[in-house]
């Protein structure tokens, strides 16, 4: 892509965020800002347009910390609420703007339907709702976004399918535990690639700190950034001093250009 690619990390920590409530774990009462995580979303940007992958609980929060005149979409990469629960708080710019697009595979809006209904809702709906335009993502089919290809890729959170999305040089994968062959040549050749690493200790449905190392070395993007983050994984400061020169933990409000 020609047009530079702006990338905010809005959040990058996991379902509980960083600090969980009422814990006493030595991470969760540091004093440094880049081990305070909001729920997992990013912000694309490019020309003039601005897109979300997810939007969790801390949606709002996310948005005053990163103010933008417009939200042209959403594309959501599957439906559990630390990925999803904030879809409400678009309410400003549908005020503004009209119907929200949203891109999402059909499990997807069935589940945000069934949750969120009087989002959906086309009669009788409340003067106050938001509304979206949906559009459906499956993993075989590249769509485009004012001009720029999104390639769907679906990885697996344990035994549930989900996407990540690719947007020219840059690759963004989260809640991952395994991935096929035939997906992974999607990611080949990116030169930034975003990748979940949840804590030290092996977990059913993410990947590890070790694995995603692993994952990072194989993919071999010149810049890899580590997102989806508990408390469990550690200090941000200690835990990147140990990574390799390529490899970086994200943070909340960390700004990168493709």
């Amino acid at each position: 892509m020609s047009e530079a690619l702006k990338v905010t990390f809005l959040g990058t920590g996991t379902s509980q965020g960083i600090p969980i409530i009422g814990s006493k774990h030595p991470v969760c009462l540091s004093d440094n800002p880049k081990d305070k995580r909001l729920r997992v979303s990013v912000l694309l940007s490019w020309k003039s347009y601005n897109y979300v992958i997810d939007c969790g609980p801390d949606f709002r929060q996310q948005m005053l910390s990163n103010p933008i005149d417009k939200l042209d979409g959403i594309l959501f990469t599957h439906e559990h609420a630390d990925h999803t629960a904030g879809i409400d708080d678009i309410r400003p710019f549908f005020f503004r703007q009209g119907d929200i697009p949203v891109y999402a595979h059909s499990r997807v809006v069935t589940s945000l339907k069934r949750r969120f209904d009087y989002i959906f809702e086309k009669e009788n709906r409340y003067p106050g709702a938001p509304a979206v335009a949906i559009n459906l993502v499956t993993k075989t089919d590249s769509f485009k976004l004012n001009g720029l290809e999104v390639i769907p890729i679906e990885v697996f959170h344990n035994k549930l399918p989900i996407l990540g999305y690719r947007l020219g040089d840059f690759v963004y994968l989260t809640d991952v535990k395994t991935i096929t062959e035939k997906e992974l040549k999607k990611i080949k050749g990116c030169k930034v690639l975003v990748v979940n690493a949840l804590r030290i200790e092996p977990h059913i449905s993410h990947l590890n700190l070790q694995e995603a190392l692993d994952f990072a070395a194989m993919v071999g993007a010149e810049r890899t950034y580590f997102t989806h983050i508990s408390h469990l994984l550690g200090f941000h400061n200690d835990v990147e001093q140990q990574l390799p020169d390529t490899v970086h933990l994200a943070y909340d409000n960390l700004k990168i250009t493709i």
